[in-house]
């Protein structure tokens, strides 16, 4: 669906994007992260068309944006952290110029008008001025905006951005119902977010891509293997003796517990090596009660922080296949 090849933008001696290459196939809700001058909305505003490339190429659907340019711009819906409303229309009179000027047949234009209403829930507030909306309404609209020529590929940037805890929710789940027949790229620095409605992410820093893969599988690679938490009801030594007979454990680790009596533990395995199993059966035959068991997981606000706190230099890429 979207294929970037060693794209380069340039300012003068600076290079915002350099060299970034990645996949998105149809039906993907993408994540798209990165700090403030990474190359994060240079790279976007490339992909809409708002921008050229120094070098390098981006495909839509198989054609390349600087050669079809207008097919591809129909193809496509953004959807910017600022959506440029006309303060003064009503929301019909917004869309209807939106469609006007993605050239939608006039025959045609009503009838879509109102299910993309429908769709974004802002049919209630449609004869309203803009100005007078709340924040979450006016991320609705712009985000009918973006659907108004039934793209194929929605880029959304900071789409929950100033909203309330309800207002993100519903856009949380508005943005998973349009992913079921679309391609989406999600950028956002509200972390959670992004965790619960993208299965992949893209981190881009330095203007580089840096990783490439779901939050499980950073997580896994940036911690080296799989891990596992306990808390047992036994003293450290005793704790240390049951779980030294498990040979798939290839670095144990003691911290102090709050709950008084018990102990913790970091077990940690070889990479996709699941040993809770082995675990379980060495503190059993120990007579260890175990208080608490789960793998440890990094959130993805640590991993982002792993992979961006990094010297100016970056580090070098972590993706799940070769690009």
């Amino acid at each position: 669906m979207i294929e970037v090849t060693n794209l380069v933008r340039r300012y003068g001696p600076h290079i915002a994007v350099d060299h970034a290459s990645f996949k998105i196939e149809k039906g993907e809700i993408v994540g798209f992260l990165g700090p403030n001058g990474a190359g994060k909305s240079t790279t976007m505003n490339i992909l809409t068309g708002y921008l050229s490339a120094t070098e390098g190429t981006v495909m839509i659907e198989g054609q390349d944006i600087l050669e079809h340019p207008t097919e591809i711009k129909r193809k496509i819906g953004y959807l910017p952290e600022n959506p440029p409303l006309y303060q003064d229309m009503t929301v019909t009179e917004f869309l209807s110029f939106a469609a006007e000027i993605k050239g939608i047949p006039p025959r045609e234009k009503k009838e879509r008008m109102n299910r993309i209403m429908e769709t974004v829930g802002v049919q209630d507030v449609s004869k309203r001025l803009v100005k007078n909306l709340s924040k979450g309404y006016k991320q609705r609209v712009g985000l009918a905006q973006a659907m108004i020529g039934e793209p194929q590929v929605l880029i959304l940037d900071e789409p929950t951005a100033g909203l309330d805890p309800k207002q993100i929710l519903e856009i949380r789940d508005l943005i998973i119902e349009l992913g079921k027949d679309r391609t989406i790229i999600l950028s956002s620095h509200i972390l959670p977010e992004v965790s619960a409605v993208c299965r992949r992410v893209l981190i881009i820093n330095q203007g580089r891509i840096v990783a490439d893969d779901s939050p499980e599988n950073l997580a896994k690679r940036i911690l080296g293997g799989s891990h596992i938490q306990l808390r047992l009801d036994a003293a450290e030594a005793a704790a240390s003796k049951a779980l030294g007979t498990v040979s798939s454990i290839k670095k144990l680790e003691f911290r102090e517990s709050q709950e008084p009596g018990a102990v913790e533990a970091i077990a940690e395995a070889e990479e996709d090596r699941d040993i809770r199993r082995d675990i379980f059966r060495a503190l059993a035959a120990a007579d260890i009660p175990i208080l608490m068991m789960r793998s440890l997981d990094m959130s993805l606000e640590e991993i982002f922080l792993n992979l961006t706190d990094k010297e100016a230099v970056g580090p070098e890429p972590i993706a799940g296949e070769e690009k």
